[in-house]
């Protein structure tokens, strides 16, 4: 039986309930016509960045001789592997490539460590110290790395550093780049600050602090400083050219270099070379980029593992 209240309940006319049905499609169309968009426009985005690259690998296995295509065309006269092997034979590149590896991962990790040592130390400082620090290392990015090129070779050659890869993995000593201390600074800064205090009240010191909250916490940050700090030591030209004599030093992209000076015109070979050199450093975003991206607690646990 239906109580009076119920039957006295006011009703929406069915017109009205229609409107309202139709705006609530209309927005769920809206929705996903803006959701299509979003998309679209970021395939479109990554399809611009890709697009060279494409063409990179494309024209590295052309055969040799032939000028590079104006335009994307998928091998109109065969797929040209021997290029490949040709670039081994015509300079050390394997030498090259192992010379580059051991000083990029070296300078990366210093980096990583010492940058995040100066970031921490900035963020527990007081807020009149960290503005003037910020300030400091601002300017420090505007000036141009050619400002030291000279007082740095004096340093190195009085003691005795120049042909030596300490000379290249020197600046990670310093954070390689202000800017890689102010990116672990800004993630230290939004961390709160009761964890720190909590740790200290139970006896924790600044080295435990950092090594068990701070840098587990700035693991996005890591990766990111891992990378770009990878990728600075990996395409460095100018500091092997300057401070290493000895050739089997030189790393990939001094040997870059002197395969253009001796194949100029030979496009096929300089783009395959290309190629070689900017692999390992997008294998290693792509890698952790993915790796991240599918298991962030994973890599939050493996820094702590690694730091205990």
């Amino acid at each position: 039986m239906i109580s009076k209240q119920a039957a006295s309940a006011p009703t929406r006319p069915i017109s009205e309930q229609t409107h309202l049905v139709a705006l609530h499609q209309q927005n769920i169309w809206r929705r996903r016509i803006a959701h299509i968009l979003w998309h679209a426009g970021a395939v479109g985005v990554v399809l611009i960045f890709l697009l060279p690259l494409v063409w990179m690998v494309v024209a590295s296995l052309q055969p040799t001789g032939r000028p590079p295509a104006r335009t994307l065309t998928f091998f109109p006269a065969g797929v040209a592997w021997s290029n490949y092997a040709a670039i081994f034979r015509v300079i050390p590149l394997a030498q090259q490539l192992g010379n580059s590896l051991l000083v990029s991962t070296v300078g990366a990790g210093v980096t990583i460590v010492t940058a995040s040592w100066a970031g921490f130390a900035m963020a527990q400082m007081p807020l009149r110290a960290r503005r003037w620090l910020v300030g400091l290392a601002l300017l420090l990015l505007l000036t141009p790395a050619s400002a030291v090129w000279l007082p740095r070779y004096v340093l190195f050659a009085e003691l005795g550093l120049i042909d030596t890869y300490i000379a290249l993995v020197a600046p990670a000593v310093m954070g390689t780049k202000s800017l890689f201390v102010l990116m672990f600074y800004w993630s230290y800064r939004r961390m709160a600050t009761e964890l720190f205090e909590s740790a200290w009240l139970d006896g924790a010191g600044v080295w435990r602090s950092w090594r068990c909250i701070a840098l587990p916490l700035a693991a996005p940050t890591t990766l990111a400083v891992l990378v770009l700090s990878f990728s600075h030591y990996w395409s460095d030209f100018v500091d092997p050219l300057l401070f290493l004599k000895t050739s089997a030093r030189f790393t990939v992209a001094v040997g870059l270099r002197t395969l253009q000076q001796m194949y100029l015109t030979d496009w096929s070979l300089l783009l395959a070379a290309a190629t070689i050199m900017i692999a390992p450093v997008f294998l290693l975003y792509s890698g952790l980029q993915v790796w991240f991206r599918d298991e962030p607690d994973f890599v939050r646990r493996i820094f702590r593992q690694m730091l205990n």
